[in-house]
């Protein structure tokens, strides 16, 4: 679903209309009053935002989006005839993904609409890392292993991250010394081997995931 918060009635129908020949479900709002009451029950993969707006104007209500922790996620493109550099700036600043000056033309509307959309669905992927029954949430920084939730240091959190994100690569222990403890730290490889043992511990059957390579370090996942 995707709002457009217009006052201006031909463009917003235009816009709706517009939208929703390209395969979209679309909804139109005159202000920001009226977006607030539809974000109550309905969270939109995106959002079109006017400047100038009733009551509210939209660098305000970008403002209130973006500083609440229910919709800050929620991509947003201003749709305005604000044209100047200094409001391009203000509202790439202010948290919106792209902007758009009016008069624009409905095709390459409709084709920065889609590359917005490409990037959130991109960021959300990003968010997550799978092998096998483990699953790390890495913007919670949450661990499930095989479903059930397992708590973490700081630590052993990035340890399995880094060992996911180059999985089936073997790393070696001064590699994860230097990626995970940085370059000054002072200690010795066994850190690596005990921060190893316990997240083993501590995934259970999902820590056997995790393989020693003899002489050299650790990998998790098969060869690519």
């Amino acid at each position: 679903m995707i709002y457009c918060v217009e006052d201006e009635k031909n463009i917003r129908e235009l816009v709706v209309y517009t939208l929703e020949t390209s395969g979209f479900s679309a909804k139109g709002f005159v202000d920001g009053k009226e977006l607030f009451e539809a974000l109550q029950t309905e969270k939109p993969s995106l959002i079109l935002l006017d400047i100038m707006l009733p009551g509210e104007d939209g660098m305000v209500i970008l403002k209130k989006i973006k500083s609440s922790a229910d919709t800050k996620d929620i991509p947003i493109i201003m749709v305005t005839a604000k044209g100047s550099e200094y409001d391009k700036v203000m509202g790439l600043e202010g948290g919106a993904d792209d902007y758009i000056t009016k008069p624009f033309g409905m095709m390459e509307f409709i084709a920065r609409v889609k590359a917005v959309l490409r990037r959130n669905v991109g960021a959300e992927k990003e968010n997550e890392l799978k092998e096998g029954d483990l699953t790390l949430l890495v913007n919670e920084h949450r661990v499930k292993a095989a479903g059930e939730e397992v708590v973490l240091t700081l630590k052993e959190f990035e340890l399995l991250k880094y060992l996911i994100e180059n999985k089936g690569i073997v790393l070696s222990r001064d590699r994860l010394l230097e990626h995970i403890w940085g370059y000054d730290f002072d200690g010795e490889t066994r850190t690596v081997d005990v921060h190893i043992r316990t997240l083993r511990l501590k995934l259970g059957n999902c820590g056997n995931m995790i393989e020693t390579v003899r002489g050299v370090g650790y990998r998790i996942g098969g060869l690519r």
